[in-house]
């Protein structure tokens, strides 16, 4: 989904488009997830979780394998987006997956984990195509990752245990409406879903724009030296497992605000000139991320009474619409004010996202 944004100023570039034009090559992918993602869970519930995920691990790998044959800009979004419509049954369905699977004791660690595995995986996309596109062009780049994505998925369909707590529900509109109906009543998940859209949106929207602030003067880097800028989703990997144990043993409202906090002091950081100082804001940024996203995606499992997969898909819609909305708007901020302007937009999210996190401390249990 996100091997292109490293690529996004080379974009801008060779089809004489903005910056924010640019970041539809990501925006056009999780805009699409988010839609499909809201039946994608529910087709899960009739169909089974692994037969889904399977099926969209290839199908998303395919397109990616495709999409540099695309001859112009519209193209290669309407590829993009098409590979959102395919990839949109993997996120909530592993989410449910896990919800099901793993002993309650233990889905805060797991998810952990799983937050864990997709940062390595965001990381090892971007640097690769980085390499990749520095000695091969961007085409190539992309092919290969498609490439590698149909042997993961392949890996993946020989792998992964079948459910042993599944159990097939008929999937129908009129319940599948009251489900949904249900969650977004629900004060929790309410609070939930926003805070994955306010997180999720100023991520997304750091890394969509560093790229275009370091291959520009005082730092001039090259593709290559950009894709590297991205290893710090290693400490991603750490802070998904880590934070996610240590929600599990403190309590999840007592550890979501303060790594939200973290990420508004990496925000700020990045505004400090020396490329050393950029990098840990955004390490900062990135531990935060990952360490909430963790806490709320197991929290959301947890906190839904019933349909664990359709409120699993609400948070990621939210989710992915977040990254689509606030990674196109920064291009505005980037256009007219440069990196202080889009400091300054993203402050504004962060700020309000702290303040859901400290509300989310006084959240009631819910009744079961």
């Amino acid at each position: 989904m996100y091997c292109v944004q490293p690529l996004l100023p080379l974009f801008s570039e060779t089809f004489q488009i903005s910056a924010a034009s640019s970041s539809l090559a990501i925006s056009s992918v999780t805009g699409s997830v988010a839609v499909a993602i809201l039946l994608a869970g529910s087709v899960s519930e009739a169909w089974g979780r692994k037969p889904i995920m399977t099926a969209s691990m290839f199908m998303s790998a395919m397109l990616t394998t495709l999409s540099p044959l695309a001859p112009s800009w519209a193209s290669f979004l309407s590829i993009r987006a098409l590979e959102g419509i395919a990839f949109s049954g993997l996120p909530a369905v592993a989410m449910a997956y896990l919800s099901e699977e793993m002993d309650p004791s233990a889905i805060g660690l797991a998810m952990g984990l799983y937050v864990g595995g997709t940062a390595v995986g965001g990381m090892s996309g971007r640097l690769l195509i980085g390499v990749l596109t520095d000695e091969f062009g961007w085409r190539v780049a992309l092919g290969v990752v498609g490439a590698i994505g149909l042997v993961a998925a392949l890996i993946f369909w020989r792998s992964l245990p079948e459910s042993a707590h599944f159990r097939s529900r008929p999937m129908h509109f009129t319940a599948l409406l009251g489900s949904f109906r249900d969650h977004l009543a629900e004060p929790g998940l309410q609070l939930l879903f926003l805070e994955g859209f306010l997180l999720m949106g100023a991520f997304v929207t750091v890394y969509n724009y560093v790229g275009f602030r370091l291959i520009a003067p005082p730092y001039s880097l090259n593709h290559s030296q950009v894709g590297l800028v991205f290893v710090v989703y290693l400490v991603g990997t750490v802070s998904s497992a880590w934070v996610g144990n240590l929600a599990g043993r403190l309590g999840r409202r007592n550890v979501l605000w303060s790594v939200v906090a973290m990420m508004l002091a990496g925000l700020l950081t990045t505004l400090l000139a020396p490329l050393a100082l950029v990098i840990v804001g955004l390490a900062m940024v990135t531990f935060g991320f990952f360490g909430a996203h963790s806490v709320l995606s197991s929290w959301v499992g947890m906190r839904a009474r019933h349909s664990k997969a359709q409120a699993s898909s609400l948070y990621l819609f939210f989710y992915y619409l977040g990254s689509s909305v606030a990674g196109t708007a920064g291009g505005v901020f980037w256009k007219s004010y440069g990196w202080p302007g889009v400091i300054a937009f993203l402050g504004v999210l962060l700020a309000i996202a702290l303040g859901v996190g400290l509300r989310l401390t006084r959240l009631q249990p819910i009744a079961r």
